[in-house]
């Protein structure tokens, strides 16, 4: 178990299943050599890869996280260990998340914080969201959740997907990556809730943020390398789009330097849009549940496709 400044709750139940070896980052190497299991608990560690020659007989690794990037180095996605993650715990309270920047941009709530602050009386006009068009980008379970919560207040939801569909029970049309620059035209909203692979790495560049309507707001709680940063701090500068409401970030934490802690129209958290209280309860709990499979020879809940980089299932 790599563990992290936090320990993970419920080790003793854990501790009951297997014989546990707990290690931090700088000794990973030493934990790794005879461990079949390994329990990726500090998700942002790169120390897997710099470990990996120990690793003489894992076969499995779980991390405590939706996103895998970090972990998939070329040794692990060649080898024949399996990698599961922590999808399904983050789902509803980064929907949640979502709705409320929604709203903060709609009803100007930041704005209204700030002049709160400074006691100044300030009247303005705020928008409606019901009827508003929303791009969410990545099908995954957490785009769902977040189709259906913006759905559920009137809101015109859409998706951005590996493959196009119509009719999707969450997203309603879902429009192919290719079609990413069309369908950006369209949205009030864009929300940025996919993985980071190949194929979206960059995906919000210059071009990209272009085609967005100077009225539109980007809210991206996927990872920071889905957008290029530079070209989105020129575009909000510039007024070329609205706003935008930023959990993820290329480097995190976000250096003290960076313009989006001062734009007036950006919205900066420290990457907790998931993080409600008892979810650390709930990654040991899915944990749980997936070694007690392990042990009893039943299919493992989760498993990434390591090539694409994410669970395939319902995607």
């Amino acid at each position: 178990m790599l563990e992290g400044d936090v320990p993970p709750p419920r080790l003793a139940a854990i501790g009951r299943l297997a014989d546990v070896r707990r290690t931090r980052a700088d000794g990973l190497a030493d934990a790794l050599p005879g461990a079949e299991v390994l329990f990726l608990w500090d998700f942002w560690s790169d120390a897997v890869a710099a470990a990996w020659p120990h690793a003489d007989a894992l076969r499995w690794v779980h991390i405590a996280s939706a996103g895998v990037d970090r972990l998939l180095f070329p040794g692990l996605v060649e080898s024949d260990v399996v990698v599961t993650n922590s999808r399904g715990v983050f789902d509803e309270p980064i929907a949640e998340y979502v709705l409320g920047m929604v709203l903060s941009f709609a009803k100007d709530l930041h704005t209204t914080v700030r002049l709160q602050d400074r006691r100044e009386w300030r009247h303005r006009e705020t928008e409606r969201i019901t009827g508003a068009r929303v791009l969410v980008v990545g099908t995954g379970p957490i785009g769902r959740a977040i189709g259906r919560r913006l759905s559920a207040v009137g809101m015109a939801v859409s998706g951005l997907g590996r493959t196009g569909r119509t009719g999707d029970p969450d997203l309603g049309e879902v429009r192919p990556f290719g079609e990413l620059h069309r369908a950006l035209a369209d949205a009030d909203y864009v929300v940025l809730a996919a993985p980071l692979t190949d194929l979206t790495r960059d995906m919000i560049d210059a071009g990209a943020l272009a085609r967005m309507r100077p009225s539109a707001r980007l809210i991206n709680v996927g990872r920071g390398g889905l957008v290029v940063e530079k070209a989105l701090v020129d575009a909000l500068s510039e007024g070329r789009i609205a706003g935008a409401a930023l959990d993820v970030f290329a480097t995190e934490p976000l250096a003290e330097s960076s313009p989006l802690w001062t734009l007036p129209n950006v919205l900066v958290s420290p990457h907790m849009s998931g993080d409600t209280i008892g979810w650390r309860d709930e990654l040991s709990g899915l944990f749980l549940d997936n070694l007690g499979r392990y042990r009893d020879g039943r299919p493992l809940v989760n498993v990434v496709d390591k090539k694409l980089g994410y669970v395939t299932r319902g995607t």
